[in-house]
């Protein structure tokens, strides 16, 4: 592999810098991103001869696709010689990022005049990326998009950045004039794709928003609220709160979000997921104060663990069935807690889990570890044992205590052999006793 040397083009031929220009003049092969910018004919002028990448944009399914193929196309280039890639910006652009991965002893840039500097843009968390690559997620920072080529891709980022800012949220479009030069104006991100011209040289910015003036709101934006709440000059009852006194809201916020999902009112979900959320947030940020845990041990406490427990996905263990997902699953968690003897596994769970659930969870663990709990007959006959057990037990007893656990636990069972969640059926079945009470005549 030769070496694959970057340059930034920028947008005007008077940003380039005399380090990038010599560097084509002297190189073998120059190779452009796009031949769509200014810049490229004042390399003709130069007598610079380049070929360009275009026809890959017209070639690319989606713009995955698209970068990937940039990347492969000059990497297959430098095999026969060196050669020099020329982008809009080389610090941000998502093909010089994939080459640096790809062949990282390869690649070399060339330090140029980045589209911050010359849009005289500044912020500490600034970020920049190209239209075709937006990121998963986004923080308070300031973002510039760039190459925001057709009205279809700014549609597209449109309807992306509108779930993290809102609609109705302020930016600044540089307008492509064809000379270079910026032609800035301030627009709602609705109007994004309502723009009359775009092109190559395109850019949406977006600064940072003040917490009050938001439309939408991000993880981290709650993570920033809680620590005002708790700061010393926050809300009282926030800043008593501790590990132990939040407990019980938890348990309370994940029946409501339950509820919800039952009701199928899915904007009502968001809000009681979010509830859950803040319980999360709360309890790292006391943790945090305390030096007991933090977000970040939280985050990579469940990150670890998916993928850890998903081997058919991020290694080479074969899962094809939900089923053998489950013994996998099952397997290395008794791998992870060092529990070998099935008294490990039942004892794990936990005491303040409602009964039910607690019933068939421990029903379900004996049966993964080899326990013979019965087929779909012997959890009928075993109910029907138990409803006997029950009938000649003495009133108000001891033995009568234990006869009613007996036969709910072989319910239980009966039902979990049969494919039905104890707890949901046993809802269901009070919910439809509530509401023939209720619907009943006066009498």
């Amino acid at each position: 592999m030769k070496t694959i040397t970057v340059v930034s083009l920028g947008n005007r031929a008077d940003g380039l810098t005399l380090g990038s220009l010599e560097t084509m003049k002297a190189s073998p092969r120059v190779i452009l991103r796009t031949a769509q910018t200014p810049v490229a004919a004042y390399l003709e002028e130069q007598g610079i001869a380049y070929e360009s990448l275009d026809p890959l944009y017209e070639a690319a399914e989606d713009f995955d696709g698209l970068n990937e193929a940039l990347t492969g196309a000059v990497l297959e280039a430098a095999k026969k010689s060196a050669v020099t890639y020329a982008v809009l910006d080389a610090q941000w652009d998502e093909s010089v990022r994939l080459l640096r991965e790809k062949a990282p002893e390869a690649v070399r840039l060339i330090p140029g005049v980045g589209l911050f500097d010359e849009l005289r843009l500044s912020h500490p968390d600034a970020r920049m990326c190209a239209g075709d690559s937006l990121p998963d997620a986004l923080g308070d920072e300031e973002l510039l998009i760039v190459e925001i080529d057709s009205a279809l891709l700014a549609g597209e980022i449109k309807l992306r950045m509108i779930d993290w800012f809102g609609a109705d949220c302020p930016c600044r479009w540089y307008a492509p004039t064809g000379t270079g030069r910026y032609k800035a104006r301030d627009i709602v991100l609705q109007d994004l794709d309502r723009q009359r011209r775009y092109d190559h040289t395109a850019a949406l910015y977006i600064a940072p928003q003040a917490l009050m003036a938001k439309e939408r709101y991000t993880v981290q934006d709650l993570v920033k609220i809680m620590r005002i709440l708790r700061a010393p000059d926050g809300c009282p009852w926030d800043r008593e709160q501790t590990h132990e006194s939040l407990r019980p809201y938890l348990i309370e916020e994940a029946y409501e979000v339950t509820q919800a999902i039952n009701e199928e009112d899915w904007l009502h979900v968001a809000d009681e997921l979010g509830d859950v959320l803040l319980q999360v947030i709360y309890q790292a940020n006391i943790g945090d104060q305390y030096g007991t845990l933090t977000l970040s041990d939280v985050s990579s406490a469940i990150c670890s663990k998916m993928i850890h427990r998903h081997p058919h996905i991020f290694a080479d263990t074969k899962a094809d069935t939900p089923e053998a997902v489950t013994r996998n699953w099952e397997a290395i968690k008794r791998e992870e807690r060092g529990q070998k003897a099935l008294s490990d596994v039942l004892s794990d769970i936990p005491d303040s889990m409602p009964p039910l659930m607690r019933a068939q969870k421990a029903l379900r663990k004996a049966e993964s570890a080899g326990v013979n709990v019965g087929d779909r007959n012997q959890a009928y006959e075993r109910v029907s044992a138990a409803l006997e057990r029950l009938k000649t037990s003495a009133d108000r007893s001891e033995e009568q205590r234990r006869a009613v656990g007996g036969l709910l636990f072989a319910c239980v069972n009966a039902a979990r052999v049969s494919g039905v969640d104890s707890e949901v059926a046993l809802a269901d079945e009070t919910d439809a006793f509530v509401r023939r009470v209720c619907d009943a005549p006066d009498t």
